[in-house]
């Protein structure tokens, strides 16, 4: 019955330490009642505990130790009635899965004794009878009110849509809930098993109103596990007092919206949400709420420590496997946005095991959402990047079917995806290098070529994917093509033994994807190898200002050089790039004519920017050798054309008779 509704909330985000004293200003759309400071005889205060996204962190004995140590420390440190929950994808992926599957993070979770825990679609990463094994094997409630098997009309099995806990004189209803598209996103075909994700708001305003009216609840709390913008949809949309959200795996800091309170606490335990209610005759009147951040300085429960390592014990996890003189990064944002040393790596690594033509796999498989080295690199640094039980799989498309298959990846920056996130291209890739534009209206992939040649529509070539991707996950086009061969090993001990066999490694980016926002006209230059090489461009409409040192000339196998200088005129609304002409002979070699591409950023102020801080434009360029005499091919080609003519004219002169 919730009639009064937290409006000012109190927020930081603490390393540990003592909660400052509750009091927050109250009142809001559900009753006239004023601001308080202060509980009063009939009120309760209520503390409710959160984490969300463990993944891989529950197969290291770091954090999630540190977790389990903290929420038992904010457990003791509060009288009042204390609630802990958690917001899905707890289960997986994680770098244990092989040998344990769901089993170390339920050993461990029990230590934490959760109230309820939402399902999140990884958590469903073994498949669903898996699942429910995995709920067996829980002393704590699973909930998914909207995840509905059709056949029996209640939830899947292993679940409940609701869990009502009664502590302290408080009674909190608590519903969980997942995105409708979870069926694409996991590796069972659950619509195959007849199971349907109901759409969100109306299973909530459902459940809310039988807590409500039904259970006789004080507090209403949602888990869903959809991410922070469908979350502020649900405030605004229901009388939750609570949304405690997951899967976009973002920091959001306890917030009222339109009454409601939401919080997030990234991914990994790296955080722990505290959010302090006072309720009052069946009403929340006031709240605060914080961030407390994980840290290395943060004890340890040592059972969870021990469990974890036990179950580490079983595989070869710490044992160094390779040396890397550079960071491989497993950053999300860098493996959804732009090309990163570590996704070539894996590529590669496909590649090398198949000897595909191409390898692609999908930014959503490799996790940890770390940077790795330099230094020593373990099997468990593999096994927590690539955490899916997935195996390799060879497929074949033509051309053109690549090209889709490309695109199928590209979030348009105008999409709705890409209103939340930014333009992404969601994939690394290896063996192909191309363009790709994250704008609607416009060709989302361009200048594919394999093997450094342009790519024929109509070829075939063997394409290396995970077997997620294969059977069309992530909205991949693959479901339904021709299988070359199939491993029966996992991506992640593939990887293992290409680095194993390299040993010392120093991968870098070489230009495999580029990406590209306004494309110039093409240009041509003469090259002398001496003096400089000018191109000048009409500018993009969009063009405010040059991003410097940004401007490059690549050949396709991605050798560059760095312009010398680049102008702006504002008036006459040209750009003008200039470059060494030596230094451009040298991307011309021995040949006498080279295809050449120009890349180039600046500020526009077109775009509202994600990830990426600036546009991004793109020539071709055709850079032809001059001849001693300084002509370039063509002029070269009529040169000896009208010298071959006078040299034939010549030889039909009769000779001149002597004097």
């Amino acid at each position: 019955m919730r009639r009064a509704t937290a409006v000012v909330l109190l927020v930081c985000i603490v390393s540990a330490g003592a909660i400052p004293a509750l009091g927050v200003n109250v009142g809001g759309r559900h009753s006239d009642i004023g601001s308080t400071t202060a509980t009063t005889n009939s009120s309760t205060n209520v503390t409710i505990l959160s984490y969300n996204d463990i993944q891989t962190a529950a197969a290291k004995d770091g954090n999630v130790p540190r977790l389990v140590h903290r929420i038992d420390e904010r457990r003791q440190a509060h009288d009042n009635p204390t609630f802990v929950m958690g917001g899905g994808d707890e289960l997986s992926p994680n770098a244990l899965s092989p040998v344990s599957g769901w089993h170390a993070p339920v050993d461990v979770y029990d230590l934490i004794h959760p109230d309820a825990e939402a399902v999140g679609n990884h958590d469903l990463d073994y498949g669903t009878d898996a699942f429910a094994n995995a709920s067996r094997a829980s002393n704590f409630p699973w909930l998914a009110a909207n995840l509905v098997n059709e056949t029996t009309g209640n939830t899947i099995e292993g679940t409940q849509p609701y869990e009502v806990v009664h502590r302290g004189g408080v009674k909190v209803g608590v519903v969980g809930a997942i995105y409708p598209g979870v069926d694409g996103s996991v590796s069972e075909n659950l619509s195959a098993h007849n199971i349907t994700a109901k759409p969100v708001v109306p299973t909530l305003q459902k459940y809310e109103k039988l807590l409500r009216q039904q259970k006789n609840v004080d507090v209403v709390v949602v888990l869903l596990h959809e991410g922070t913008k469908e979350a502020e949809t649900v405030a605004k949309q229901t009388d939750a007092d609570v949304v405690l959200t997951g899967h976009d795996e973002v920091v959001y800091r306890p917030r009222v919206v339109d009454g409601t309170i939401i919080s997030e606490t990234e991914a990994r335990a790296e955080y722990l949400s505290e959010i302090n209610l006072t309720v009052e005759d069946g009403d929340v009147v006031g709240a605060n709420g914080r961030l407390i951040n994980i840290t290395e300085s943060t004890p340890k429960n040592e059972t969870a420590s021990r469990i974890i390592n036990d179950y580490r014990s079983e595989v070869d996890l710490d044992s160094t496997i390779a040396y890397t003189e550079t960071p491989l990064d497993a950053r999300f944002s860098t493996n959804y946005h732009r090309e990163s040393n570590y996704g070539d790596l894996v590529t590669d690594a496909m590649r090398s095991q198949t000897g595909a033509d191409v390898a692609i796999t999908n930014a959503g498989g490799i996790r940890s959402n770390g940077v790795y080295g330099p230094g020593n690199i373990t099997g468990g640094d593999v096994f927590n990047t690539l955490p899916f039980g997935n195996k390799v799989v060879t497929v074949r498309l033509t051309g053109a079917q690549l090209k889709e298959t490309l695109a199928s990846q590209i979030t348009t920056m105008e999409s709705d995806a890409g209103q939340q996130y930014g333009a992404e291209m969601s994939m690394q890739v290896s063996g192909v290098r191309f363009e790709w534009v994250g704008h609607d209206g416009k060709q989302k992939i361009r200048d594919v070529r394999v093997d450094g040649k342009p790519l024929d529509p109509t070829a075939t070539y063997e394409v290396a994917v995970n077997d997620f991707m294969a059977g069309g996950g992530s909205g991949y086009p693959l479901a339904d093509k021709p299988v070359v061969q199939r491993t029966d090993e996992l991506l992640s001990t593939t990887v293992v033994d290409y680095l194993k066999s390299n040993g010392k490694i120093a991968p870098t980016t070489d230009g495999r994807i580029q990406r590209v926002d306004t494309s110039l006209a093409d240009k041509s230059v003469t090259l002398d190898g001496h003096g400089n090489a000018v191109m000048q461009f009409d500018a993009p409409d969009d063009y405010d200002a040059t991003v410097p040192n940004t401007f490059v000339v690549s050949t396709p196998d991605n050798r560059t050089v760095a312009a010398e200088k680049v102008t702006y005129d504002a008036d006459e609304d040209t750009l003008t790039v200039r470059f060494d002409d030596g230094e451009l002979t040298s991307l011309v070699g021995c040949d006498e004519t080279a295809q050449l591409e120009l890349y180039g950023g600046y500020q526009s102020s077109q775009y509202d920017r994600v990830y990426f801080n600036y546009s991004r434009l793109n020539a071709d360029v055709t850079a032809t050798l001059a001849d001693r005499n300084g002509h370039g091919a063509s002029e070269r080609d009529a040169t000896n054309e009208t010298n071959e003519n006078e040299d034939a004219n010549r030889a039909t002169v009769p000779p001149v008779a002597a004097a």
